[in-house]
C-alpha cells in the first residue's frame, strides 16, 4: 500500500511531532486492519511535507553546521517517519511486527526529467537570492505560485529498488515492512559498482508500483483522499469507475480523463503494476481501504489485467 506524507502531516497542521505520532496511529489502525484480514503488507509512505521541513531547516542554519544534500534529507525522512509508523503499528501487533528498510531507489541520470526539474522543494526564496543559490549551489531555482522562488528537482522514473530482496525475507518472517519511503533514496549506478546519491524526488506511487511488482504482490492499493476515481471529472458527467481492465485504463489516460497533476500517477503507477505482474491494483481511501480488496464489494477503484465486470 502507498500512503501520502499529507497523510502523516495534514494541510491544516504545522508538522510537530505529536501531530505525526497522532496521523501515524490513526494509519497503523488501519494498517492492523489488513494484518488481522490475513494480508501480508508492505507500505509505502511519501515524505513530502516532512522533507520539504527538512530543507527548511538546512537553509536557515547554514552558519552553524553544513547543509545536506536532498537524497540525505529523503534518508532522514525515512528514518523518521519510519520508526513513528513502526512504533505505531507495534503498538497494536506487538513489538517487533513492523521494520523499517532504509530504501535506495535507481534513477537513470539521463532520465528526461533531469532536463526539466519542475518538481519544488525547500523554502521560497527572493529573486536575488534564488540567483545567488543558482550561482552558488547549481541549482535549478523557479518562480512559485506567486510567492517567491524555490529550488526545483527532477522526479525521474524509478527503476529497481535495491533492498527488494531484504523486504521479501522480511514479510517472509511474518514482518509488517515500511520500505520506500519518500520513494526512495535516489540513487545511480557509477563505473565501479557504486551506488551514488542523486538529488531527485520520485514519486511514491510509481517506486510502490516498481516495488510491488519485484514482490509479486497480488494487490497493489493507492491510498488517497477519495472513495474511488471519477471519470469526466468536472462536469455534469461526472462519475466514478469501480472496475478498468487494463486496456481501458491505458485508453482513459491516453485521452487525458486523469491529469498529471491529479489522478494520472496513480493510473500510471497501477498501469505499470498490473502489466508487470498480473495482479490488481486499487485505488480508494484509507477508510474504504479493507472492502475495496473484495472483489464484488463495489468499493474503489479496481484495475486489472482483463475486464471481469461493469465500468462504473
Amino acid at each position: 500500500m502507498a500512503v501520502g506524507g499529507n497523510a502523516l502531516t495534514r494541510a491544516d497542521q504545522t508538522g510537530t511531532a505529536e501531530q505525526i505520532e497522532a496521523n501515524a496511529a490513526q494509519m497503523a489502525a488501519g494498517i492492523s486492519n489488513l494484518c488481522e484480514a490475513g494480508w501480508s503488507v508492505v507500505v509505502v509512505h511519501g515524505n513530502g511535507p516532512q522533507v520539504g521541513h527538512l530543507a527548511i531547516q538546512q537553509e536557515g542554519s547554514v552558519d552553524l553546521v553544513p547543509p545536506q544534500p536532498l537524497y540525505s534529507l529523503n534518508a532522514m525522512s525515512q528514518g523518521q517517519l519510519g520508526s513513528v509508523l513502526a512504533r505505531s503499528i507495534d503498538a497494536i501487533q506487538g513489538p517487533g511486527t513492523a521494520v523499517g528498510v532504509i530504501s535506495h531507489m535507481i534513477v537513470d541520470p539521463e532520465d528526461p526529467a533531469f532536463q526539466d526539474p519542475t518538481k519544488p522543494i525547500g523554502p521560497f526564496f527572493t529573486e536575488s537570492e534564488a540567483d545567488t543559490m543558482a550561482k552558488r549551489r547549481g541549482w535549478v531555482m523557479k518562480e512559485d505560485a506567486g510567492r517567491g522562488y524555490r529550488r526545483m528537482v527532477a522526479s525521474p522514473q524509478p527503476i529497481e529498488m535495491l533492498e527488494h530482496t531484504a523486504v521479501e525475507a522480511l514479510l517472509g518472517a511474518g514482518k509488517v515492512v515500511l520500505a520506500a519511503g519518500g520513494g526512495g533514496v535516489a540513487v545511480s549506478r557509477d563505473d565501479r559498482g557504486g551506488y551514488p546519491g542523486v538529488d531527485a524526488v520520485i514519486d511514491k506511487d510509481a517506486a510502490a508500483a516498481v516495488l510491488a511488482g519485484s514482490l509479486k504482490a497480488e494487490m497493489m492499493v493507492l491510498v488517497t483522499g477519495v472513495d474511488a476515481v471519477l471519470i469526466d471529472y468536472g462536469t455534469p458527467r461526472a462519475r466514478p469507475v469501480h472496475e478498468m481492465s487494463l486496456t481501458q485504463a491505458e485508453q482513459y489516460l491516453a485521452e487525458g480523463q486523469f491529469p498529471a497533476g491529479s489522478m494520472g500517477p496513480k493510473i500510471r503507477a497501477s498501469i505499470d503494476f498490473v502489466r508487470e505482474s498480473d495482479g490488481t491494483a486499487v485505488i480508494t481511501s484509507a477508510e474504504r481501504m479493507l472492502e475495496a480488496l473484495e472483489a464484488r464489494s463495489g468499493v474503489g477503484t479496481r484495475i486489472v489485467p482483463k475486464q471481469a465486470g461493469s465500468t462504473a
